[in-house]
């Protein structure tokens, strides 16, 4: 099924998002995950591509899995960095030989390894050249990613949001946000994005807070901002695992609940391949 359908007939739609395991750990990692992640009863869940296309064969690998092995619909996180038009086209027509129909198309990381990468000497440097490509060649229902608070890497959030208009244009079904901490700056950008004519369905992307130094680097590596109450919560429990691991579960949760409430199109649960903790979520918030 094409996702796009879901937003059509759902709401909100509840999705996950789960990584492949490091290229030395076996695949059985997430495989013994996933019974417990299907019990959960999700609308997709998506699997991410890793920096560099590095994980990108385990992706496509999972995401079959998702979809053909548990019967869950699933979509592949998808970018065009280090990556030839040929290369593009094969890792796409693998996907639909797997009966997998979504994607999320970006431009994506660079290689870990490589921290001066020159985005400029790809094939394509943008999600919107690679969103055009996949459009015009395959037919797969494109999300594509979109930051509430503005691209870490746009001077405006106006210049972004422009940039976003220019992408949804070129063929995206759906977005799905970046992390964010605050709902107030979700609701805004949702206002701004209409004000802009953007209309297709906007799933909220939330990660809850499972460690604090981990949340520190992933926030400032996409330009999130971390509101006061959360710096508060994480200076007090980052000594103490547990109770942290217990405080971003309701923190995650108070989210969720109030974007519900204000009737969201969707929520992206960013599990951190955590059952157990995503469980603790939705029955928290009565999923």
């Amino acid at each position: 099924m094409k996702l796009i359908e879901l937003f059509k007939t759902k709401k909100p739609v509840i999705s996950f998002e789960i990584f492949p395991p490091k290229l030395d750990t076996p695949l059985e990692s997430i495989y013994n995950k996933l019974e417990q992640f299907k019990e959960l009863k999700p609308d997709f869940i998506s699997v991410t591509y890793g920096a560099g296309g590095s994980a990108k064969d385990r992706t496509i690998e999972i995401a079959s899995k998702i979809k053909n092995d548990y019967n869950i619909e699933s979509m592949a996180h998808f970018t065009c960095v280090g990556h030839s038009k040929e290369e593009i086209d094969n890792l796409l027509s693998s996907l639909e030989s797997n009966n997998l129909e979504n994607v999320l198309a970006l431009r994506g990381d660079p290689p870990a390894n490589q921290p001066d990468f020159d985005f400029s000497k790809n094939i394509y440097s943008h999600a919107s050249e690679l969103i055009k490509h996949i459009r015009s060649k395959h037919n797969l229902c494109i999300s594509a990613a979109a930051y509430a608070e503005g691209h870490i890497n746009s001077k405006r959030i106006l210049d972004d949001l422009i940039n976003l208009k220019n992408k949804v244009d070129t063929g995206v079904d759906f977005l799905v946000t970046q992390l964010f901490f605050d709902n107030r700056i979700f609701y805004d950008f949702l206002d701004r994005a209409k004000t802009l004519g953007i209309s297709c369905p906007i799933t909220a992307g939330i990660m809850p807070v499972f460690k604090s130094e981990q949340i520190i680097k992933i926030a400032s590596l996409c330009g999130a901002s971390i509101p006061a109450k959360l710096v508060l919560m994480m200076d007090k429990y980052k000594n103490n695992p547990d109770d942290m691991l217990k405080a971003g579960i309701e923190y995650a949760s108070a989210q969720i609940r109030d974007l519900i409430d204000n009737h969201v199109d969707g929520i992206h649960l960013m599990t951190m391949n955590r059952a157990s903790s995503t469980k603790e979520i939705l029955d928290n918030i009565g999923i």
